[in-house]
């Protein structure tokens, strides 16, 4: 059986106050999600990954006041990459750089390679 990756995640506490939920709320709201996936006719993978990446919203907004962790959003994160594990490289990118705004919204510096593991050489 492979590593789990999220072993190698380093935990550390994540500060959550009014105004950071504000903030994901905010980006839950935002339509322009995944706006530069390119491509000729990309609705209905861009569809597809904002599901994801709302359901993965959503699951931090009801859950990281109580688990206020790195690690705790690490695995949030770790499921939805699980999801997108089979959209082309493109996609699983822009997906990427989605997850990078979300960890500056919670002040993550870095997944400690949890990305990485999943979406390649991002």
């Amino acid at each position: 059986m492979a590593d789990d990756p999220l072993d190698d995640v380093e935990d550390e506490p994540v500060l959550v106050d009014e105004a950071v939920l504000e903030r994901l709320r905010l980006f839950r709201q935002r339509e322009t999600k995944l706006a530069l996936l390119p491509g000729v006719d990309v609705r209905a993978e861009r569809a597809r990954l904002t599901a994801v990446l709302d359901e993965l919203v959503d699951r931090l907004l009801e859950g990281v006041v109580q688990h206020p962790s790195k690690r705790w959003v690490m695995s949030v994160f770790q499921r939805a990459l699980e999801q997108v594990e089979t959209e082309d490289t493109e996609g699983r990118d822009h997906f990427g750089m989605e997850l990078e705004t979300v960890m500056d919204i919670l002040g993550i510096e870095s997944s400690d390679g949890l990305l990485r593991f999943y979406l390649g050489g991002f």
